[in-house]
Parts: structure tokens; C-alpha cells; sequence
């Protein structure tokens, strides 16, 4: 295995998405003894027993591989932990569990966060199929926000794209609103003439709801091709991801210091022009010192990092483990 560390002093680290699970067991040393797959991690929808019992098997398969039945701590970031009081839920459940001595829960916002930045200090922005906004301190102050939707202020991600779009093209079709491509190249995507075709087929079940995230890349598209209906919801977002970040540095007084403040997440990671381009620019103006990058690393290391902090690992051990997924194919 190459390092001695002591193979109790592991941390399990977790990263739990509405799609997918990774998990992987690290040495004190920044070692990765294991890693496995499992499925997505949705209590809403199959509740909180069921959702673990989903995630027992990939840890179950990364403790066989390392050879371990147990760690000193369980560093997990999961979907759907939106709450403070939603993490202490799943912490007590994962402690019965009996696979660390030691658990800690937070939403995996803040595993996005870790895995971008060399300390614990930085705010993180993500955007896939919803939004949300994350910052942590070196000192252990964090800030976030509900991300429950429109009943907690929230707007974008994927989904609020593609419902804001086809609210567009919808209303320019039958003469509500203003023309825009979008009524043309939203229904071409699946084949369809027009967007009542396409209204119709979702509210049918012809297509499956959860196709309708494949509009968002759509919309950036039409933008792109100098649609002004469709530019104007991209200017949107890019405020919206602007306002949480200077929000976030604010709560955390980082907004006069030089701050990574991180863009990640399937929308923001995919890189369109237009939208990451507004945001530098916003950012710049309003929040001059912060440092914008997009995160590219994969998540489940930003729960090692957090796991290897709680542990009280040096930096080297941190940059060990970086080291193992910058080399492993993505």
C-alpha cells in the first residue's frame, strides 16, 4: 500500500447526489485505500431508511477493498441535506449505522467548495439542477442559504431554466408576449413543430418530466445566437449567482480579501460564454477581490479534504489525496 498509517485513523468519505454516490476510504496520510459507486441519494422521494440502505453498498464494497470495518471518521456531504436540522437527522442516522467513530453532515455544496480550494476558506456557487451558495471559513463560521426553491428566495439551476424558457416561448407562440427563437428551437428539440406540441407531450407523459433539463442547454444556445428573450434569462441567472456569492463573502466579512469564490455544478461547469463571462464581469465590480474559478475536481475529494480537516491531517496529507483524483480518469 506504500504509506503505514494505521488503517483505524481513516476517514469514509461520502459525496451522495440526487444521480450518483461516490465513496472512498482515505488515510490520515491522504492515502486512498478504496473508492466505489453507488445510485443517487433522494430521501424526499424513498425516505431516510431506504436512502441509507442504498448507500450501505458502496461503502460496504469500499471497506472490503481497504480492508476495514470501521474508520475514525465519516465525512459525508449529501443531496437533500438542505437543513442544519436535516444534517443532525442524517449524523444520528449514520452513527447508527456504526461505521465511523465520528460524523459529520453537510450539504454537498460544501464538497464542491473543499475540493476547489486548498483550505478550508472560499464561497462556492453551484448550479446544476437547482442553485445554491456556500462559503466557509478556516475558523469554522460558514454561510449558506435554504435552497428549497421559490419558498426560500431561490432561482435557476437547470430546472428554473428550462420553466422559464418554455414560459417564454409559450407566451410568444400564442401572441402573450414577445417573439423569441426559443418557441422555434425548444419543441426542435424533440422533434416537435410547435410549442403546444411540446406543452402537450410533457403534460401527457410523451416525454418524462425529467427531460426537461435538456432544455437548459437549449436556451444558452438561442442566447448565444443573439436571442434577446433568451439572453435576458441568462442575465438573470448570472445576477442571481452573482448576488449569492457577495452575499456569502459579506456574511463571512471575506468581501475586502482575496477569496476563491468557485462556479461548479452541470450549468455552470459546462463553461457557456455568455453566462460565466457575465458573472466575472458582475463580480468584478461588485466583489473586485474575489478570485472566480470553475471547479473541475471531482466532489467526493472535497469530502475527503473536510474529513482529513476534522482529523487534524497536515497539508501534505490533503495534497496526497488531491493527488490520487487529479490522476484518476474522470
Amino acid at each position: 500500500m506504500g504509506l503505514t498509517a494505521p488503517k483505524t485513523a481513516c476517514v469514509l468519505a461520502v459525496d451522495a447526489g440526487n444521480s450518483k454516490t461516490d465513496v472512498a476510504v482515505v488515510t490520515a496520510a491522504g492515502e486512498v485505500l478504496a473508492t466505489a459507486r453507488g445510485g443517487g441519494f433522494r430521501p424526499p422521494a424513498v425516505g431516510v431508511r431506504a436512502a441509507l440502505d442504498a448507500l450501505a453498498d458502496p461503502v460496504a464494497r469500499a471497506f472490503a477493498e481497504a480492508g476495514v470495518e470501521s474508520v475514525a471518521h465519516v465525512s459525508a456531504c449529501l443531496a437533500n441535506a438542505d437543513l442544519p436540522v436535516e444534517e443532525e437527522l442524517l449524523a444520528d442516522r449514520l452513527r447508527a449505522r456504526g461505521w465511523g467513530a465520528s460524523v459529520e453532515v453537510r450539504n454537498d455544496t460544501f464538497a464542491i467548495l473543499r475540493a476547489g480550494v486548498a483550505e478550508p476558506r472560499g464561497v462556492a456557487v453551484v448550479c446544476g439542477a437547482g442553485i445554491n451558495c456556500v462559503g466557509m471559513r478556516p475558523d469554522g463560521r460558514t454561510a449558506r442559504f435554504p435552497a428549497l426553491g421559490r419558498i426560500s428566495g431561490d432561482w435557476g439551476g437547470g430546472w428554473g431554466l428550462a420553466e422559464e424558457a418554455l414560459w417564454l416561448a409559450a407566451r410568444a407562440e400564442d401572441g402573450r408576449g414577445a417573439p423569441t427563437a426559443l418557441s422555434r428551437t425548444l419543441p426542435a428539440h424533440f422533434g416537435l413543430p410547435t410549442v403546444y406540441a411540446l406543452v402537450e407531450a410533457l403534460h401527457l407523459g410523451r416525454i418524462a418530466q425529467e427531460r426537461r433539463h435538456e432544455l437548459a442547454p437549449v436556451l444558452f444556445a438561442t442566447a448565444a445566437g443573439g436571442d434577446a428573450l433568451a439572453g435576458s434569462v441568462v442575465a438573470r441567472l448570472a445576477e442571481e449567482v452573482t448576488v449569492m456569492a457577495t452575499v456569502a463573502l459579506t456574511r463571512l466579512d471575506l468581501l475586502g480579501e482575496r477569496t476563491p469564490v468557485l462556479l461548479g455544478g452541470g450549468v455552470l461547469a459546462a463553461g457557456h460564454p455568455q453566462l460565466n463571462g457575465a458573472v466575472r464581469d458582475l463580480l468584478a465590480s461588485r466583489a473586485p477581490r474575489a478570485e472566480v474559478r470553475v471547479v473541475t475536481a471531482s466532489p467526493v475529494l472535497g469530502a475527503a479534504l473536510l474529513g482529513l480537516d476534522r482529523l487534524g491531517a497536515g497539508i501534505e496529507a490533503g495534497e496526497r489525496a488531491r493527488g490520487h483524483w487529479e490522476k484518476a480518469p474522470r
